[in-house]
């Protein structure tokens, strides 16, 4: 590509690479999470499996007044290692890797559904640092939206506002209708966020729910949405899913604690 007067300039060698740089200029992007069909039943018929025990644990009309029964909270702690396995796909944490500078951990892992011909509490505009009205030179938060069904214009695909991680307020009515765009994606696609970038679920006009697992890595200092290291065991995880899942990073319960991990530290 022709240009003059530049001295720096950005270079895209892979898929992620492109994401990566998308990502960083316009806040959002889509990802190839590389998973075959196989792979995709599997993690669709686990989704339903876990969803109905959900419901049934928890009770559907409780969770419908409280407005939580299109979400699976945690859902890697729900009994399926699959899901784990969704979050520690390789491609998503090379792409997280370029995105977050430093350490991160896993905020959370939800299940999402957009009901058929209802409305549902993502479909209100909003950032994944809600109420948050600052601008960062780099991300602190990434969303990964990994795809279950197709993501169409007719069943509520994701709305974005392009760039808008870059603003501290959220703009006017006459500007979100004339910039927002919807991100159509394919099964197994993950839609990557900065969390600081204002989007919302669109409204589902077809007869068939449509879901999604959400993803949130931020930046260690952040706490969890759900204590992931008191719900999971890490006998037989890898270091490195150790320090993801946060149980380096938890808040000391006391003095005691705290002064003896820092012991341990200098042994």
């Amino acid at each position: 590509m022709q240009s003059y007067g530049v001295r720096i300039r950005s270079h895209a060698e892979s898929h992620i690479d492109d994401v990566v740089e998308q990502v960083r200029n316009l806040g959002y992007a889509v990802l190839d999470s590389g998973y075959s069909q196989t792979e995709l039943t599997a993690l669709s018929r686990a989704f339903d499996e876990v969803h109905a025990a959900y419901l049934a644990k928890h009770g559907e009309s409780k969770l419908i007044s409280a407005n939580e029964h299109n979400t699976i909270r945690a859902l890697l702690t729900q009994g399926k290692n699959i899901f784990l396995e969704l979050a520690l796909s390789k491609r998503l944490l090379q792409t997280i890797e370029k995105l977050i500078s430093g350490s991160f951990i896993l905020n959370q892992q939800n299940g999402v559904i957009n009901p058929p011909q209802s409305e549902y509490n993502q479909g209100a505009w909003h950032r994944d640092l809600p109420y948050q009205h600052f601008v960062s030179s780099s991300p602190l938060a990434i969303n990964a939206l990994f795809c279950l069904d197709e993501f169409t214009l007719d069943n509520g695909a994701t709305y974005v506002l392009p760039a808008s991680h870059k603003s501290e307020e959220f703009p006017s009515e006459v500007y979100i209708k004339r910039n927002a765009i919807q991100v159509t994606a394919k099964p197994g696609n993950f839609i990557i966020l900065d969390c600081m970038l204002f989007h919302s679920g669109g409204y589902n006009k077809t007869l068939q729910s449509r879901r999604a697992i959400n993803h949130v890595f931020n930046i260690p200092y952040f706490k969890q949405q759900i204590n992931l290291p008191n719900n999971l065991s890490m006998s037989e995880l890898s270091v490195e899913t150790i320090k993801i899942l946060g149980f380096n990073t938890m808040e000391a319960q006391s003095v005691d604690a705290y002064l003896s991990e820092r012991f341990q530290k200098t042994k």
